[in-house]
């Protein structure tokens, strides 16, 4: 019997990290997604003062939300309110710093939990810490559930179901370009950027498992065919499938990680030999080739600025958003992706597919996909077909999340 069967949760989904400029969106968009859908839920946080301003703030249907005050590190407020609800979404990034007691009372409750981490480090730490409990209570934990790595994910797997279909068999080789891409970035990513910079500094095996292209993957899978993953490398590549020139993507190494997961955890259904690679691209001709150049010198320099200390406090103090700052509501309207899949099959045939979202990618339609997420484990339960453990989106809501994120997240997902 799982603990939510032996007693009733006070709550269907609380929201934790409600303050900050992702976790006001997710308010946002649950107060308007939940409204008369007869969910019970919460929004909570360390001030109680902030939390009653995101309350005051939110469409009509959220109003009389409840409010829960705590801090992220006391492991009995986390224990407590793990035990109050049946799901939780946690946006109290860096999730390094904020993130892990929330994790292991939702694995001791067989509570299920959402978050939008792109700390694979942190990952990596959560899996071995908790997955055993995780099973034994039935808890779902679904890291990435934001634009890391919702559309790399689920558009690889969309792609592949499209490759079967079609042609009976999956690409062995998937390389996702992300065509095109206008939006800004919150203080929430800034400071997880920063604090992964900083455990480069004093962890020794910070950048071995950065680079290891498996380090998610279970341990009887961390075998296969992809080389390191390198971030920024000073490389310009020539798409021919496309025909655009391509450079590195920063999120890409994380992204990866998570697709090769998915495909481990779901038994390898992309093949034992299936190889991923994702990156930014331009256009053909020379001017295309310029500006993936000045992408790849500007990636890398911004990266290698981040790694000194004197001017990563010169890009903290000028540049970089602060805490619970995010972009401009216009801009969070206004913004848009698109990520074009080029599978290949091992005749060589070619199979494109095409992921667009409408919003800004770091937190408009970021926070749409978790409020999604946060849905499909609240409503969809019994269809669910995977029981407790560490799941990719993917490999764990897949096409539930799919059809939910089209309908309401404003992704689209098309073969080309």
């Amino acid at each position: 019997m799982s603990a939510e069967t032996a007693h009733p949760r006070e709550f269907d989904i609380v929201l934790w990290g409600a303050t900050g400029a992702t976790g006001r969106r997710v308010a946002h968009h649950l107060a308007t997604r939940i409204g008369g859908r007869g969910l019970r839920w919460a929004i909570g946080g360390r001030t109680r003062e902030k939390l009653e301003a995101v309350r005051a703030g939110l469409p009509e249907a959220g109003r009389s939300v409840d409010i829960l005050v705590g801090d992220s590190h006391d492991h009995d407020v986390m224990r407590a309110l793990a035990a109050r609800t049946r799901v939780v979404i946690s946006t109290v990034g860096p999730f390094a710093l904020y993130g892990t007691a929330l994790v292991e009372a939702c694995a001791e409750a067989g509570t299920q939990y959402c978050d939008l981490t792109g700390e694979a480090q942190w990952m990596r730490s959560m899996i071995d810490g908790f997955e055993p409990r995780a099973r034994e209570t039935g808890a779902r934990i679904v890291h990435a559930c934001g634009h890391d790595s919702i559309p790399s994910d689920l558009g690889v797997q969309f792609l592949q179901e499209a490759a079967v279909e079609r042609y009976g068999q999956p690409c062995t080789r998937v390389a996702t370009r992300i065509t095109r891409m206008h939006g800004g970035f919150s203080g929430g990513t800034a400071a997880t950027f920063l604090n992964a910079m900083k455990l480069r500094e004093t962890d020794p095996g910070f950048d071995a498992l950065s680079v290891d292209p498996y380090a998610l993957c279970p341990p009887d899978a961390r075998d296969g065919p992809e080389g390191p993953d390198r971030m920024m490398p000073l490389e310009v590549g020539w798409d021919p499938a496309l025909k655009v020139w391509t450079y590195p993507y920063f999120m890409a190494p994380m992204n990866a990680k998570v697709v090769r997961r998915g495909n481990a955890l779901m038994g390898h259904p992309y093949g034992r030999d299936f190889r991923y690679v994702e990156t930014a691209a331009t256009r053909a001709g020379l001017g295309g080739w310029i500006a993936a150049a000045r992408g790849a010198v500007f990636g890398r320099a911004f990266l290698v600025a981040m790694a000194i200390p004197a001017t990563r406090k010169l890009l903290v103090r000028h540049v970089l958003p602060k805490s619970g700052e995010g972009p401009r509501a216009e801009l969070r309207e206004a913004g848009f992706y698109e990520l074009v899949l080029v599978g290949e099959l091992p005749d060589g045939t070619v199979l494109q597919a095409r992921v667009t979202g409408e919003g800004d990618p770091g937190v408009e339609s970021t926070t749409r996909m978790l409020t999604e997420a946060a849905l499909c484990l609240a409503e969809d339960g019994d269809r669910i077909a995977v029981g407790g453990g560490f799941w990719t989106p993917a490999s764990g809501l897949g096409t539930l999340l799919r059809d939910r994120i089209t309908a309401h997240a404003g992704l689209s997902f098309e073969v080309l």
